[in-house]
């Protein structure tokens, strides 16, 4: 396998394409514009071929070496990942329930030399991504688990609509599977002032097809995501190759902290970071979750 870790991330990123080495460039505010305008109007964002193809296989050998340890409870969830509340009523989509098969690689199991976690540190890119964005900076989860980690899913799994309590989102698309696992999300299905449970509900129930987007994304696409409004799945992987890819955990201010039961939820086990986060939590909005 090749060290990645002896390379530069001009060496391991298009920098052609997308100048992170050169952010006062004209290049670099081009995309960072057109990123921003895809988000804007899309709530989504894909960069084709953001690693560089001599570089990407063995990133791809990397993740693929830890994907055995990920934490692989299947789930029965609702699209909010809360309690299902029998005083809901009956047709309230928080009582819809989903199979959930992905599983989670935490960051403590991903080795720092890792391509994906330099590129987590990296300043160059976290400047690029808050400027696609159009935030002045993003700063990485303090969370020691859910701030970079990798998402897998086996054939025959999904990981089904829900809604990301982080505002946005980055993943990069290690391994794609030999069919299915498309990326599904209905843009700004809600807000911060309204559930729209209507539309949520109708999504769930298979009658909501105009208000869905669908993406093939391919290995060494960056996605760019407003995942906190959009509900999104990852339909169903078929055949005989897992899905992998790798998730960055960015957020607008510093300290940000998962909480202790959507953590044991995705990693199976928490930390004392967490518990001692849990007494003093922010939340950013009154959304369900």
């Amino acid at each position: 396998m090749v060290a990645t870790e002896t390379w530069s991330i001009s060496e391991l990123i298009n920098t052609v394409r997308y100048p992170l080495t050169e952010p006062s460039s004209h290049a670099w505010r081009d995309v960072v514009s057109w990123a921003r305008e895809e988000l804007r109007t899309r709530g989504c964002c894909v960069l084709p071929e953001f690693v560089r193809p001599s570089a990407f296989t063995a990133v791809a050998q990397e993740c693929a070496t830890v994907a055995p340890l990920a934490y692989d409870e299947v789930e029965t969830v609702n699209a909010y990942n809360i309690a299902v509340d029998p005083s809901l009523p009956a047709d309230h989509p928080g009582r819809f329930t989903m199979r959930r098969g992905n599983a989670f690689v935490a960051r403590d199991q991903i080795p720092t030399e890792f391509a994906v976690h330099r590129l987590y540190t990296s300043e160059l890119f976290q400047h690029f991504i808050a400027g696609c964005f159009d935030l002045p900076r993003v700063h990485e989860l303090a969370d020691p688990l859910a701030g970079l980690c990798l998402n897998i899913i086996a054939p025959g799994l999904e990981h089904p609509w829900h809604f990301d309590t982080n505002e946005f989102a980055v993943s990069l698309l290690t391994q794609a599977p030999r069919a299915g696992g498309d990326f599904e999300y209905c843009p700004n299905i809600r807000s911060a002032q309204a559930e729209n449970f209507a539309d949520v509900r109708a999504v769930l129930a298979g009658e909501g097809g105009h208000l869905v987007r669908r993406l093939a994304l391919r290995p060494g696409d960056l996605q760019l995501f407003l995942g906190r409004y959009s509900m999104h799945r990852v339909s169903p992987v078929e055949g005989d190759t897992a899905r992998h890819s790798a998730i960055f955990a960015y957020t607008g201010h510093p300290g940000v902290v998962g909480s202790v039961a959507r953590t044991k939820q995705l990693f199976g086990r928490v930390l004392p970071r967490h518990l001692a986060a849990e007494k003093s939590a922010v939340r950013v909005d009154q959304l369900l979750d």
